[in-house]
This record gives structure tokens, sequence and C-alpha cells, in this order.
């Protein structure tokens, strides 16, 4: 991105639709049509409406509704402008100037323009608004500079191409500078922060349900997302149903049309069923991995640490909780990232014999009466703290089969609660963990790697402090050969230092009537995509 490159919303991407696999499509629903209310259960309740607050995967497609940003991205990767026009990259790679669509008005009538692009960052560079965003993805941020009302400038102290995946992101969004003065629960959200998206969140109902209503004066769609002018449904009402199998009693009963997150032990019911259509995507980003605590003992020693590792048959747990459906995740960063090495793919694990000579040089030789691996009269303890709100795909389930495995092979205790969310924030604050499991489902890989493995990263629990991961990570968001950067980082972490135990690459499911047309995945994230060009056939 150091040369000089305006981006244009080109007229033939009006026909790629903003997924990587549909649900109901033409041929199932018919021609779209307008008019209709859709009932959609999904699993998991946002923690919060604020899409410059996101933090969950889950959360994306409802963000989407009423909330839109500069750029979104095509299925190959790139970027495309949505409330953007396009955009020049400066020779040196310092500075981004953002040419913005005009006509465009927030829900609660004011209007876009540069102005409230800064309000925006203005309002995330603010004091314990949004740390996370300021300290990663804004740290090389020098300044924004209005030009005129459609453009705006980015200025970097540095070249940081992960700028432009800030603004296709959902911390990128942006909010009515109205709302970010006015709102009484600015960080909570809610139907009191206006966006510019197809849809008005209108009620919220929390425990229940999320309700949207048509957003009449929409006309500024990106080139990709399938359709143009307002959505076609009336209102869409998210209805949250934690438990699976609940949604899909509630899909097959026809209480919902709709719903997300389908293991791989409910799917036989949709596929069986012809008036229902199933459909999956695999999420980019990172890989959903275990993450050693490398700050207090047993994971401050790499042996133990490859111990768990070499102790665990990741396939044959995958196999057993989700019975094929899931897709082995070699690496910290998703397979379906173009930064993602393939080099790793069978080169650890699965090896009892040698998990157990490395405990035994580690100093844990002996055994309790329980199985258990000891040293000095004290077992070989590891705190997996899942925080409720994120627990998703049976990964509580999940827990319990790896913690059967790696006490089975090489005697570890791996302890696992799930917990609400500040019980274990309390627990990662007082240090009192010694596994903490994550995925993101970024864009760019660069983003997650930059929150969960950088000395200073939002969400880095791993404890590790290394300059030479950091340059690495500094060098793969300066561009350049990214590929090789993160191949190298992919390298060091998972095969030298063995930080992490990648697990599997998360994905979606969507399954639906087969009256509902338009549904999809997003391109390159691979989640849910927002309801903006879902139709009802009549």
């Amino acid at each position: 991105m150091r040369h000089r490159s305006w981006l244009a919303a080109a007229a033939s991407l009006a026909l790629l639709a903003g997924c990587s696999s549909s649900g109901g499509t033409a041929t199932d629903a018919g021609a779209p049509v307008s008019g209709g209310s859709l009932n959609w259960a999904v699993e998991t309740e946002p923690i919060t409406l604020n899409p410059h607050q996101y933090a969950q995967a889950k959360a994306r497609l409802l963000v989407w509704n009423n909330f839109e940003a500069l750029l979104t991205h095509d299925d190959k990767g790139g970027y495309v402008p949505w409330l953007a026009t396009g955009y020049e990259a400066s020779p040196d790679g310092k500075t981004y100037t953002v040419k913005l669509r005009t006509g465009v008005t927030f829900s609660d009538g004011t209007k876009f323009d540069a102005a409230a692009v800064k309000a925006n960052v203005d309002q995330l560079l603010a004091d314990g608004y949004a740390p996370a965003v300021a300290a990663v993805q804004l740290k090389n941020l020098k300044n924004v500079e209005v030009v005129d009302p459609a453009t705006i400038k980015y200025n970097l102290k540095q070249p940081d191409v992960l700028i432009l995946d800030f603004l296709s992101s959902p911390q990128g969004a942006i909010v009515s500078p109205k709302s970010l003065k006015e709102a009484k629960n600015l960080k909570a959200g809610g139907p009191e922060l206006a966006g510019t998206g197809p849809f008005i969140l209108d009620k919220y109902t929390p425990g229940q349900e999320l309700h949207y209503v048509k957003n009449p004066d929409y006309n500024w769609a990106p080139a990709n997302a399938g359709h143009t002018g307002p959505a076609y449904l009336d209102e869409v009402t998210y209805r949250f149903l934690k438990e699976s199998s609940v949604r899909v009693g509630a899909l097959t009963s026809g209480q919902v049309q709709v719903i997300e997150g389908v293991p791989a032990t409910d799917q036989a019911q949709i596929t069986a069923n012809p008036q229902l259509t199933l459909s999956k995507g695999l999420n980019s980003g990172s890989a959903y991995s275990y993450y050693f605590n490398t700050s207090h003992a047993p994971f401050d020693d790499v042996r133990v640490r490859r111990a768990f590792r070499d102790a665990l048959d990741v396939g044959t747990v995958l196999q057993g909780v989700y019975r094929g459906t899931a897709t082995r995740a070699w690496s910290v960063i998703s397979p379906t990232s173009p930064l993602y090495s393939a080099e790793l793919e069978g080169s650890y694990g699965n090896n009892a014999a040698k998990a157990n000579s490395e405990l035994d040089a580690a100093g844990w030789a002996t055994r309790d009466a329980d199985g258990y691996r000891t040293k000095d009269g004290k077992r070989l303890t590891a705190r997996l703290v899942q925080s409720a709100p994120f627990v998703r795909d049976r990964r509580d389930i999940l827990a319990q089969a790896v913690q059967a495995a790696v006490k089975q092979s090489a005697g570890i205790d791996l302890k696992v609660s799930v917990v609400d969310q500040g019980t274990a924030t309390k627990a990662i604050e007082d240090n009192e963990y010694e596994v903490f499991d994550n995925s993101r489902a970024d864009t760019d890989a660069g983003a997650a790697l930059n929150l969960l493995l950088r000395s200073d990263g939002a969400i880095n629990r791993t404890g590790v402090k290394d300059p030479r991961l950091d340059s690495l990570l500094a060098a793969g968001e300066a561009g350049g050969d990214r590929a090789q950067t993160y191949g190298e980082i992919q390298r060091k972490v998972v095969a030298e230092d063995a930080l992490i135990q990648p697990l599997y690459a998360p994905a979606d499911q969507i399954a639906s009537a087969k009256n509902v047309g338009g549904l999809g995945f997003e391109p390159t994230a691979g989640v849910p995509g927002n309801a903006y060009n879902v139709w009802l056939s009549k």
C-alpha cells in the first residue's frame, strides 16, 4: 500500500453476494421481494451494542445491521468502499487520504461527513473509552485531519497497513456524533446509538431479543452487498437462544425462520428436513487455541508446554466432540487467511511417550494416588477459566474432552470452569489461570495477533514480552513480505516456543426455512452476514 492507489467502487462487484456460501438461495426462495418480518435465533447475546466496544465474533451480524464502516471486504481479502468512495496511500505509507460518500445520513437525521468520522476517532482515543483500540489498532495514528466535508486524512507515525483493517472493522464503524455526546450509557450502546445502516435498532430486551426496523432512507450499500436501496425486510427480531437444541427446535417448529450456530449433534435434524437448508463458513483471523500463561508454573517451563501439546491427540478429541465437522488447526492463524503457514501441519502432537519423557525431564516425575503428575508434593495443575458470554461451539464440552485426554496421556490435571464475565475478568487480573482460550474473526490475522501476542497486546494472556516477537509483529503491520513475516511468527509461537495449542478453525453455520433468501457469510471474515440482503418469499 505504499504506492498511489485509488480504490474505486467497480460496478461489476454489484453481482457479488455478501457471503461465501448461502442458505436459502434465489432458487429456493424465488426472486427477491420486499416486506415481511423475520425471526432469527442467535447463540450469543452481545455484551455491548456499541460497535466501538466490539469483542464477540458472534456480534458482527448484529453490528452491521445498523452501523457501517468506511471500507468492507471482497471475497479475495481486498477492500471495497462502503461509506468511503475510495482511498489513497502516500508513497511512504504514512498517510491515507479517504474520500467519503455524500448524501448519507444517520438514522437520527444528522449528516455523515468528515467531521463525523473525526468525532468517532476522537472518541476512540478518549481516556478509558476503548483502550484496546487506542493501544493496538490506532497505536500508530498521529492524527486525523478534516480536509473538506468529503475528505479525511489519517496521518500515521509510521507505516501501518492494518489501518485499513481498522477502517473495515466494527471498531471502525461510524456512530452519529450526536449519539456520542448524548447517549446515557455510551459503552453499552443500544437504541439510543444511531448509525447509517440499513436497519434501525428500536428495541432491546436484555436476555430475550433485539428488534430492528428497516431504514427507509438507506441508499448507500457497498458494491458487493447484493442489491441497492433499502433492505428487503421490514423488520428483524433476533432472539437469544443459547442452547442449540432450543434453537433447532424453534426452527423446526416455525417459531423462527433462521438460526445460527448448529453443532454437529444437531445438523442431522436440519439436513434430513426437506423444508430446511444448512450452510457453513470458516472464520478468518485466529484459530481457536489455548494460550499458555508463562508468567508462573507450570507453563513457565517450555518442556511442560510441549508436553501438554504432545499429550493431546487433537484430531481424536475434535472427532469426539464435533463428529467430523470441525477443521483441525495447526497454527494460531486460521487456514482461510492468506497469512496462514501450512508448514506446521502434522509436525507436533499425539505423542504420549514424548510428553511423558518431557515431564520427567522437567521434574514432574512422580504421580499421586489419582495418577496425576507431581513435583515437590504439588500436583501438575492448569486452570482454564472460560467466560460464559464467549463460550460458543460447545467449547465447554471440548475443554472436558481435552481435560480427559491430557490426564490419560500424561497425568496433567486440567481444571475447567465456566464462569460469568466478571469472575473471568478477575481471574485474568489476578493472574489466577494457566490456560486462556480465544479465537478472533478479524479479517486480517495480523490485527488478531497484535492483540494476542504483542508485549502490550490488550489480550496478551501468555505473559510473554519478547522483543523478537514484537519486532516481527511490527514488520507485519508495516507491510513488505507479510506472508514470510507471519510464517516466521507462526513457527516461533507454535513450533519453537510452544506458547499456543491450536485446536480448530472456528466456523459458523446458518440453518433456515427454504422460503428465506439472501442469507450468507461476510466475505473474508466468514461469519454470518447481516440481514440487508435477506428476503422472505411470499
